[in-house]
């Protein structure tokens, strides 16, 4: 006979649908025979995955399955319990949630385990079931970093009594195992965690080390100051950077496969009061090979802007802030451009990535290659397609304004609020308006948006007023719309929002806004006219994407102003 708590548990796996009446009938008999629990004969037959029978195990105590291996951990909770606990009970603190810390545990039913954890860290618990690998695996990841710190710290070479001037003993110090493998442990990490920046700041007691994930910093370790010498030199030394210079900012690159996966590290060095903040941007190369379509653009935003890059000449300028995906968007489109009848050469300042086919130019302003003198270089290589990274003064912008006129298609990227802003920009530099009327053919501006979490995302009915400070496309007459919000879950570290989409305004030039450009009107003037003529704004695009599901008010809201 079997219990009554297993029968539940094969209850729950039938009707998920992970195992068949017969494959269940005869793991009963070889339970009976064995003697063993029916957990351990369904993986030891290969009936179910010990996934599946963790996720039943979880349904069936009411509890939450956590996939670790996609679970952002927090560092700080898990340093609440040691390594020895954590492998004894096979539980990790992976969490907090309002004041309750959140355990993984592959047996969840172990109170003696939950009492031990509760006595340790003083805190409430809310238990979750993960996998008995996952568990192993997550511990020793973080308990390896645990430990790749407190020996550096403890290390004699990095006490604080030592010359850390001395370079041949710094030098020793970055090529000694616990440096190196904590260095590679966090990179490693902060790409399984999709962080697109790691930010190693020196604080006055301690150094914080923080990821962007979706755009937003995360604290992940505080470890000791007396590594913070070691672990910055190693840092420059793997980025090529002079370790002997503090006083001035230092550019450095990094290259390596991290889980099978090639990436590139841009490294920036920037002196500080309390020592130098080393802040690595992960450049995936895999992002570059994304389409279009794949960046969030609407199908109205795609054809409008597919006009203009389809087109043999003109120029196509992308305006937003730093990080607000600018570059992944000309590199898409130069995926679709990138053909062996053109001859596509970009000037960079860096070169993010590096793609085959297209011919990249890194500037150097100490050799006096800046981007004018390298576009006037470039325009005498025969190009069909010109991308200039940035345009910066009015040199630039009239050299690369003469290339489109000259038969050139011409993309680039200026620092701007909205599209009509840039036309006004332009003129600001000094361009004369029927240059810009004359070259300019499309203008996207856009930002990026944090994408809701699928798993987790919780529909309600938002307030009218709520709607209406929002300008959300709604009539007070018309039903209140039903909307997503963020909720939280293992998959998007209790965020509710995983992964990131553009939100994109796209103005095309036309008679009316030449007109305007010419008779130097205001952006917003330019704007309105924009707009009746069917662009579609950053909000309008962002509020669509909210009553599709795709993002929340509250995001659209934080990102655009």
């Amino acid at each position: 006979m079997t219990s009554r708590k297993t029968q539940r548990l094969a209850d729950v796996l039938l009707e998920e649908g992970c195992l068949s009446e017969d494959k269940l009938e005869h793991a009963f008999a070889e339970q009976e025979r064995l003697g063993k629990s029916l957990g351990r004969v369904l993986i030891d037959l290969n009936y179910v995955s010990e996934s599946d029978l963790v996720a039943a195990l979880a349904k069936q105590t009411g509890l939450s399955f956590v996939e670790l291996g996609e679970f952002q951990i927090d560092a700080n909770a898990a340093s609440l319990v040691s390594e020895a606990l954590a492998r004894r009970y096979l539980a990790l603190p992976i969490a907090t949630d309002d004041g309750r810390l959140v355990v993984a545990m592959s047996d969840p039913t172990n109170v003696v385990a939950l009492d031990d954890i509760r006595t340790v860290t003083g805190m409430d618990l809310k238990v979750v079931v993960a996998t008995r690998s996952d568990v192993l695996e997550a511990i020793e990841r973080f308990k390896r970093m645990d430990t790749s710190a407190g020996d550096i710290a403890a290390a004699k070479a990095t006490d604080e009594s030592e010359d850390l001037d001395s370079i041949v003993k710094l030098r020793e110090v970055v090529e000694e195992a616990p440096i190196v493998r904590l260095v590679n442990l966090l990179i490693s990490q902060a790409v399984t965690e999709r962080a697109s920046d790691i930010h190693i700041e020196p604080q006055e007691h301690d150094l914080r080390v923080r990821y962007r994930i979706d755009g937003v910093l995360h604290e992940v370790m505080r470890p000791s100051k007396r590594i913070q010498a070691g672990m910055i030199s190693r840092l420059k030394i793997m980025a090529d950077i002079n370790i002997a210079e503090r006083r001035i900012p230092q550019d450095g690159r990094i290259s390596l496969v991290v889980g099978g996966k090639g990436i590139d590290l841009r490294v920036a060095t920037l002196p500080t009061a309390f020592g130098e903040k080393v802040v690595l941007r992960i450049l995936d190369k895999s992002s570059v090979l994304l389409k279009l379509q794949d960046l969030g653009f609407s199908m109205e935003a795609f054809a409008r802007y597919e006009v203009s890059f389809k087109k043999p000449y003109g120029m196509i300028l992308v305006t937003g802030p730093t990080g607000s995906g600018k570059s992944t968007t000309l590199y898409a489109t130069l995926n679709i451009l990138n053909s062996p009848d053109r001859n596509i050469i970009s000037v960079e300042d860096p070169i993010e990535y590096r793609l085959p086919g297209i011919n990249q130019v890194q500037t150097n302003t100490k050799a006096g290659l800046t981007f004018a003198s390298a576009l006037r270089s470039i325009l005498r290589s025969d190009p069909d397609v010109v991308l200039i990274g940035e345009i910066r003064d009015q040199e630039t912008a009239m050299i690369a304004i003469e290339a489109s006129l000259t038969g050139h298609l011409v993309l680039s990227t200026l620092h701007t609020n909205d599209a009509p802003s840039a036309i006004t920009r332009l003129i600001e530099m000094g361009i004369e308006p029927f240059l810009v009327t004359s070259a300019l053919d499309c203008v996207l501006a856009q930002r990026l948006a944090r994408r809701l979490c699928e798993k987790c995302k919780e529909v309600y009915e938002p307030t009218p007023d709520s709607l209406i400070e929002a300008r959300f496309p709604w009539k007070q007459d018309e039903p209140v719309p039903t909307l997503y919000r963020a909720g939280g879950c293992a998959y998007c570290g209790r965020t509710g929002y995983r992964g990131r989409m553009g939100l994109h305004e796209i103005m095309r030039m036309s008679e009316g806004i030449e007109r305007l450009t010419v008779e130097r009107r205001s952006a917003d003037e330019i704007a309105r006219m924009a707009r009746e003529q069917g662009m579609t704004t950053l909000r309008e695009d962002g509020l669509g994407k909210v009553a599709r599901g795709s993002t929340s008010l509250e995001e659209i809201l934080r990102v655009v102003i």
